[in-house]
């Protein structure tokens, strides 16, 4: 199990490996979104699609953070000589959640969608794609697990391209089926996570990483519960906020999940990809408070400097974009709303950049076993939230909302890992500093051009600022990168 093509490579460079998939990935499904789009426009159909598709994401994103949880266990497992036998019980501990998760979709599809849309086409359109997008899903949670092994094993490009190229298949069935329906979509995702899960399992195998459980699923299922509580509920967040989405009229539910869609992906793009290659080495020298403070801050740092910039661009050229890519249905009101959104979700990208980074940390340190009611809470109390917002301030009201229950997560997390002052007094610089010069490089142009134009002028600007200014904790944050083995 000794030697990979990996092997060595220092955190940055694996980062990219892992980036370039994530790109990819993102990639593939703006592609989808810009055919859902181009052929359905926005409207009943396609809320029912995000209905359904809310679901698929916030399995997905589950699995993605299940993949640094399991990173620590994996990485002392391989110490020991053991890793096949802990992967083979983490598999079968999942088939106890999934498999019931599966047949619930298949039998009650109907039901599931009726409580998830509220226009009764929407709801038909849900039930047809869920059958598909929670199996796709249960497939993905597998790949992810079979990635972690891998990186396990210094091995990140295997699972890099696992994933690549069953995103682009995906799309590529999509596109030969999309005349059928937007059950097109649901057959699209099934084979993205078929090949995502097959290609890391052979290379596991291969490599003698997989073994029968030699631990009990149960205490496995236990730790799931605890891993993934939070981060389920972090993305439940997202599917609380569709729903009060969906009740400020016809298509805005819609709106609203590109605009999230986009959030995330820069969100995934940069924190999600550095922090899964960063868990481990970081696992490896131990943690104390001032470490934490420096590895959340440092990641966020190069995370921030990324996404202001294409907060920037949104803010300036959303509507052109929009109507350019996703077609006419996105032009004038609804496209220039979609630019707002974005900006309006760029306080939650800040606050998602930080837990994305620190959420793994507390199983470096040991399982939390309070997270499944501090999970709870957090549901509940997003409800409240997005109530008070849309109430307030309509579907802007539902964006900012998913900012301030993010926030609240992020001081839980950060108070439990005793960092919360350290990490504060990086971060808050950090955003005040990429969205500082954000703010001032993009509002010169668009005082003086019209909005593409400016954006391109304001992004050019930007990045000659932050190269030429080069603060001091972006300087400390890539030079921590580049040292972290």
């Amino acid at each position: 199990m000794e030697g990979s093509f990996s092997r060595g490579r220092g955190t940055v460079q694996s980062g990219v490996v892992t980036g370039i998939a994530t790109v990819a990935v993102s990639g593939s499904a703006a592609v989808a979104g810009i055919i859902l789009s181009r052929k359905f426009g926005h409207g009943v159909k396609t809320d029912g699609f995000f209905a359904a598709y809310a679901v698929y994401l916030a399995l997905v994103l589950v699995a993605t953070a299940l993949r640094v949880v399991v990173l620590p266990g994996f990485a002392r497992a391989r110490r020991d000589g053991r890793l096949g036998g802990e992967v083979g019980t983490w598999l079968a501990a999942l088939a106890v959640p999934l498999v019931p998760a599966i047949l619930v979709a298949v039998l009650w599809a109907n039901g599931v969608a009726g409580a998830l849309a509220s226009a009764p086409e929407s709801r038909d359109s849900a039930a047809q794609l869920l059958p598909w997008l929670v199996p796709a899903a249960a497939a993905q949670i597998v790949a992810g697990v079979l990635a972690s092994a891998l990186a396990a094993l210094d091995d990140y490009l295997v699972a890099a391209i696992g994933f690549a190229v069953g995103a682009i298949s995906g799309v590529v069935v999509i596109l030969a089926f999309v005349d059928h329906g937007v059950v097109a979509f649901g057959w699209g995702l099934a084979v993205n996570g078929a090949i995502a899960a097959l290609v890391p399992l052979a290379a596991v195998v291969r490599r003698h990483a997989l073994g029968r459980p030699d631990g009990s699923p149960f205490t496995r299922l236990r730790e799931l519960v605890e891993g993934v509580a939070l981060p389920f509920a972090l993305q439940g967040l997202y599917v609380i906020a569709y729903r009060f989405a969906s009740g400020t009229g016809t298509g805005k539910a819609t709106t609203f999940s590109y605009a999230y869609l986009i959030a995330a992906t820069l969100v995934a793009v940069t924190a999600t990809s550095i922090a899964l290659v960063a868990t481990v080495p970081f696992a490896r020298e131990g943690s104390t408070p001032e470490r934490v403070a420096r590895h959340v801050a440092a990641i966020s740092w190069v995370s921030l400097a990324l996404v202001a910039a294409a907060g920037g661009v949104f803010a300036l050229a959303g509507g052109t974009v929009a109507q350019r890519v996703l077609g006419s249905s996105y032009g004038g009101g609804t496209g220039a709303e979609l630019g707002r959104l974005v900006v309006y979700l760029a306080p939650w990208m800040v606050a998602s950049v930080a837990v994305t980074v620190a959420y793994p940390l507390l199983f470096v340190r040991g399982r939390a076993r309070w997270l499944p009611l501090v999970a709870l809470a957090v549901l509940l109390m997003h409800v409240l939230v997005e109530w008070i917002g849309r109430r307030a301030f309509g579907l802007a009201g539902v964006a900012v909302g998913m900012a301030v229950t993010t926030t609240l997560v992020l001081v839980v997390v950060l108070g439990s890992l005793g960092a919360i002052a350290g990490t504060a007094r990086r971060l808050v610089p950090a955003a005040l500093i990429c969205g500082g010069v954000a703010l001032l490089t993009f509002a010169a142009p668009a005082a003086v051009l019209e909005a593409a134009p400016a954006a391109l002028v304001g992004l050019v600007g930007y990045t000659l600022v932050l190269s030429a200014w080069r603060p001091a904790g972006l300087r400390h944050a890539w030079a921590y990168l580049r040292a972290l083995e």
